[in-house]
């Protein structure tokens, strides 16, 4: 039994172990308190050292560092600091010495967060305090300058690095670092250096002179020359990437020879040439090789690549590969991608292709080749076969039945060929299948009943076969499809109403088949319903015919992945057809909501009754081609709602009625209702008497410009009333001459003589004058052959909207530019050269002598004239007056002191003034004001057609005023000839839908105005190789805003005031907006002043810091229209 002693000694031991337990939990507790103190300091440090603090608001203190936006924590200590695209505007420095020194942060990504700052040899100022942990670090799509030698000096800072990403910044090397072999070492395991601006033919040698453990280099999108060299101590290298580059010539032996363990090699899209190295055949670890987009050469390389026994990718697209494909390829048993696409490989598509259903293979392309023979049967073994693109080649015999048991299969494509028999009822089991495209073929027989199961159908195109029988109705329970293409064909019976349930389609081409019937109004059942995203995710291209009698329908859509445009001409289709317009793109939303067709061409067949009235509630059509049927009754008024529409052919049919009034609101490029038995008058307001002559002729009641006059009777009866009527006429005539024809003689004799003296004395004082005029105006120093006859043409008066000009002549104008000199031109466009001219009076004016054109006459000119020469603001340069000789038209205008924005901006030799913000401003905002009143004050509203910096002119205050305005709508009306890309826009400023649709918008102009916005901001060009390659400005700027927004601006405006930052990226964000590619998404031009004013009052200066990258990349962020292209509606 213990004594009490024992007891109590116990108990003050039990006592001291408890609270030195105690002691040591609250050391522990206030050890921890004071870490995580210390990171919420650091934190709350970094924000303060912040140009505008307001950047991290939401980074409350109270509520500790795990809580703030973008931190993530282990064991209540900061272990990861992810902010992507906030704008911190933060130098690196400040970077370095707050947040990489946290002791427990392992990821640190700060991608587009507008940083700042040079990295240099000597490290970053002041030199990082690394945490220990700190292992990724990602400062990718700033704007940091210096060398890759500086990124060296950061990574060997923080000595557990071991990934850095650096990409999207304006890094170079150091001409004096590359003296030094060796000095790129890094000891990282991946390091991405790409979209910098690494350049030259010796940086690449130097920057793998020393790779050591590094795993993964990325050096994509730079401008590095030269071949690849030699790549010393490669043993850990696992991924390679050299694509985007300017690399050339030969891959010598032994250059990847020593790189066993690399997985991944992507040399794409550089100038390559020649046959592939032998010893690429040591990368035995290959899982990807993409060597597309260059001039390889030669046979398929099998020898070198079998030796690749985990080869999943081989992408060869576009290059020059030729011969045949030996049999061998099938030991490249793990591929899962084989692009062999827009080569010259000819013969049979070899039929070991897949020996067994075990093979991976996924994606087959093998388009625009020169293979010939039938389909093999064995393609049926790749059963994982999920793409397969035969297109554009000589293959021949029937699509094989075993094709139908590939049950993964999405896209079917072998448009081009010389295929035969039926569509294979075996295709109806694949019931993935979306893409069908058997365009141009052979194929004969009915569409199998059983793709009705296919209800994932995105896309049936089926065009130029043999295919006949009736349409069949249970298409429309196809809910997904887009585009159902049937034309030239030979389909009979009714069009099914049911096609009008399909809840997707926007394309419907029927043309060119022997369809019965009416038209069944249920095809616009789904106008206003339809909301569709990505049409097909296809490329396409879209051919636009012409108007050959041979060529039937408007055009021919096509899926265009892995084909060279030039390769185009292998169409039989292309001589027949002349295709005079070719547009290719990218799939992208079409519309979001309330969407409808956007393309119906039922021409060429045998449909009767009356047009649908409900096809006028396709808001979104913009090609209607109902011509050459059976038509008849009244043209719809309905078909005046289709504001969108730019085609419209009704012609050949048996129409009655007049012309509807409401047409005079379509902006339409083509109309034709030749053919037909309407009357009436052709509305002379909006655009339909701008059309030539025979898109109106045979309609023997019809009238009005261009055709004869309306008025009194116009057919052959009233032709003989009217000769017989003239006879008489003329007979009563005669007898009254006679008495009168005496007096008018004495009349006569003493005008001669009075008008003979009063001219001899005019005669000599102005005789000289004459004569130098006219010896100007045939002079070879001219300008231009005027080719006048005598003086009489000199005497023309010029035709004026201001008074001070009322009594002007030709020869005024012709004396003033000195026979139109070269001395007198000032600038020259897509619409004519423009002259200074000093007037008699001492005042200045300019004079645009138009191209020639080949069309209409004077009636037009008139008409335009009279219209642009009414408007009048003061941000538009006024038409003064105009006049017109012999072939040649002349317009004057108001002279602007200080020429184009172009000249000035971009030219500063030339202009000799530097523009501050405040000046780039007040043009920015009056030349959308300028816009606007031409788009929402005019009636009409004119659309510009052509908005640029050099359509832009600047007065004595150097106040904006847009010009040429009507200039294309003026040479669209009076010269049928000229190509649309005459008449829709400047390279570099035109929209991506003129590309794609037929008519420009106010929305187009709204996109070109962004352009000139862009120049304003960037002080760059819309187009320069030297700054942007194959790209152009939008596009750098698309780039930039995602990854490096602040460098877009022009450097001088930061040099003139650092705070102006936030300033332009306000205006950046009002181009982004312009710049969208869906034009429904684009403000109107009042939208765009009104954002403007919201700037100027600072209404949107606060929001302006949290995220205008996210906001600008969203802008940037939607494809093209119908669908990718190297090349939505208002």
């Amino acid at each position: 039994m213990r004594t009490l002693a024992t007891v109590r000694r116990d108990r003050r031991e039990t006592l001291h172990h408890s609270m030195d337990s105690l002691l040591f939990l609250l050391l522990l507790f206030l050890g921890v308190g004071l870490s995580r103190g210390g990171d919420l300091e650091m934190l709350i440090s970094f924000r303060s050292s912040l140009p505008n603090p307001g950047v991290l608001q939401s980074w409350n203190p109270s509520e500790g560092a795990c809580s703030f936006s973008g931190v993530s924590c282990k064991g209540g200590r900061v272990a990861s600091i992810t902010l992507y695209g906030v704008l911190l505007g933060a130098d690196l420095g400040a970077v370095a010495d707050h947040l990489m020194a946290i002791p427990t942060l392992e990821i640190l990504a700060l991608r587009g967060a507008n940083l700042t700052g040079t990295l240099t040899a000597a490290g970053v100022v002041p030199a990082p305090r690394c945490g220990a942990r700190l292992s990724e670090l990602d400062l990718s799509g700033n704007s940091l300058g210096g060398s890759v030698a500086g990124a060296a000096a950061l990574a060997a800072a923080c000595p557990g690095l071991r990934a850095l990403n650096l990409s999207g910044n304006s890094l170079g090397l150091d001409p004096a670092a590359k003296e030094t072999p060796g000095n790129a070492g890094f000891a990282l395991d991946a390091l991405d250096l790409s979209y910098n601006k690494i350049a030259g033919d010796g940086d690449l040698r130097w920057l793998l002179s020393g790779l050591g453990r590094l795993r993964r280099l990325e050096l994509a999108g730079n401008r590095i020359s030269g071949g690849i060299p030699a790549i010393a101590n490669c043993s850990s290298l696992q991924y390679l990437d050299l694509s985007s580059n300017d690399l050339a010539g030969e891959v010598a032996a032994g250059v990847l020879g020593g790189c066993r363990s690399l997985a991944v090699l992507n040399l794409s899209d550089n100038h390559f040439a020649g046959k592939l190295p032998p010893d690429l055949s040591s990368c035995y670890s290959l899982t990807a090789l993409i060597l597309s987009n260059n001039n390889f050469s030669g046979e398929f390389p099998v020898q070198t690549l079998t030796s690749m026994s985990n080869l999943k990718t081989l992408d060869l697209g576009f290059n020059s590969f030729n011969g045949t494909l030996p049999d061998p390829i099938s030991r490249l048993s793990t591929l899962e991608l084989l692009d062999l696409s827009s080569n010259s490989f000819s013969g049979s598509i070899p039929s070991s292709l897949c020996p067994s259903p075990l093979f991976s293979l996924k994606e087959l392309y093998l388009q625009n080749n020169l293979f010939s023979g039938s389909i093999p049967n064995s393609i049926s073994n790749c059963s994982n076969l999920v793409s397969l693109d035969l297109s554009l080649n000589y293959l021949s015999g029937p699509i094989p039945r075993s094709l139908g048991a590939l049950a993964s299969l999405k896209d079917l494509i072998m448009w081009q060929n010389l295929l035969d028999g039926t569509i294979p009822a075996e295709l109806s089991s694949i019931r993935t299948l979306e893409n069908l495209i058997l365009d141009y073929n052979g194929l004969a027989g009915n569409i199998p009943p059983g793709l009705s199961n296919c209800s994932s159908l995105n896309w049936i195109s089926l065009a130029s076969n043999r295919l006949s029988g009736p349409i069949p109705s249970w298409i429309g329970r196809l809910g997904n499809l887009a585009i159902l293409k049937l034309g030239n064909n030979s389909f009979s019976g009714p069009i099914p109403p049911e096609l009008g349930d399909c809840k997707s389609l926007v394309w419907l081409d029927l043309n060119n088949n022997q369809l019965n019937g009416s038209i069944p109004p249920t095809l616009a059942k789904q106008s206003g319903n339809i909301a569709v995203g990505l049409v097909t995710g296809k490329r396409y291209v879209y051919l636009r015919n012409d108007e050959s009698s041979r060529c039937h329908g408007t055009g021919s859509l096509l899926e265009f992945g892995g084909i060279r445009p030039e390769d185009l001409n292998r169409l039989p289709s292309k001589k027949l057809c002349n295709f005079t317009r070719v547009y290719i793109g990218s799939t992208q939303y079409t519309f979001n909501n309330n969407g409808s067709m956007i393309f119906l061409d039922l021409s060429y067949n045998q449909l009767q009754g009356d047009i649908p009235k409900e096809l006028g509630n396709m808001y979104y059509l913009m090609i209607l081609n109902l011509g050459h049927n059976l038509l008849s009754g009244l043209i719809p008024l309905d078909l005046g709602n289709l504001h969108h529409v730019a085609v419209l052919d009704l012609s050949h049919n048996a129409l009655e009625g007049p012309i509807p009034p409401s047409f005079s609101a379509l902006s339409l490029s083509e109309i034709d209702l030749s053919n037909n038995e309407l009357n009436g008058s052709i509305p002379e307001l909006g655009s339909l008497a701008t059309f030539p002559r025979y898109r109106y002729e045979n309609n023997s009641g019809l009238c009005g410009f261009p055709l004869p006059p309306c008025g009194g009777n116009s057919g052959p009866n009233a032709s003989n009333e009217h000769q017989t009527s003239h006879r008489r006429a003329s007979l009563a005539g005669s007898v009254a001459m006679g008495l009168l024809f005496s007096l008018f003689c004495i009349f006569g004799l003493i005008i001669i003589a009075v008008e003979t003296r009063r001219r001899q004395k005019k005669d000599n004082s102005n005789n000289s004058r004459d004569v130098y005029i006219d010896s100007r105006s045939q002079s070879g120093t001219a300008n231009s052959n005027w080719k006048l006859s005598g003086t009489n043409a000199l005497n023309i008066n010029l035709a004026t909207f201001e008074k001070p000009l009322q009594k002007l002549t030709f020869a005024d104008l012709l004396e003033a530019t000195n026979g139109f000199h070269d001395d007198s031109l000032i600038g020259s466009g897509g619409f004519g050269d423009v002259y200074k001219a000093q007037l008699k009076d001492g005042s200045v004016v300019a004079i645009k002598k138009l191209i020639h054109v080949s069309g209409q006459g004077d009636r037009e000119f008139t008409a335009e004239m009279e219209t642009i020469g009414k408007i009048k603001h003061r941000n538009l340069v006024p038409l003064l007056g105009y006049c017109k000789v012999g072939e040649e038209r002349l317009l004057v205008y108001e002279y602007m002191k200080y020429g184009s924005l172009e000249d000035v901006l971009h030219d500063r030799k030339k202009s000799g003034i530097k523009l501050s913000w405040a000046m780039r401003r007040k043009i920015a905002v009056g030349a959308a004001r300028g816009l606007a009143f031409l788009h929402h004050n005019c009636i009409p509203h004119i659309i510009h057609r052509d908005m640029k910096s050099s359509n832009v002119l600047l007065d004595e205050n150097l106040e904006a005023r847009v010009s040429d305005f009507g200039m294309a709508r003026l040479m669209s009306v009076m010269d049928t000839h000229l190509s649309v890309s005459t008449l829709a826009g400047t390279p570099g400023y035109v929209p991506p839908e003129y590309y794609q649709s037929f008519r420009c918008t106010t929305k187009g102009d709204v996109y070109s105005f962004g352009v000139v916005l862009l120049e304003l901001l960037t002080g760059r060009q819309p187009t320069d190789s030297s700054d942007f390659g194959d790209n152009n400005l939008v596009g750098w700027v698309k780039q930039k805003a995602k990854i490096r927004v602040s460098e877009v601006f022009d450097p001088e405006l930061l040099r003139e005031d650092p705070s102006l930052e936030l300033e332009l990226l306000e205006h950046l964000k009002i181009a982004c907006a312009c710049l969208d590619d869906r034009p429904l998404r684009r403000p109107t031009m009042l939208k765009v002043m009104a954002m403007f004013k919201e700037i100027q009052a600072g209404s949107t200066v606060d929001s302006a810091s949290s995220a205008p990258a996210a906001s600008m990349e969203g802008s940037f962020g939607v494809e093209m229209s119908l669908k990718e292209g190297k090349e939505e509606k208002d």
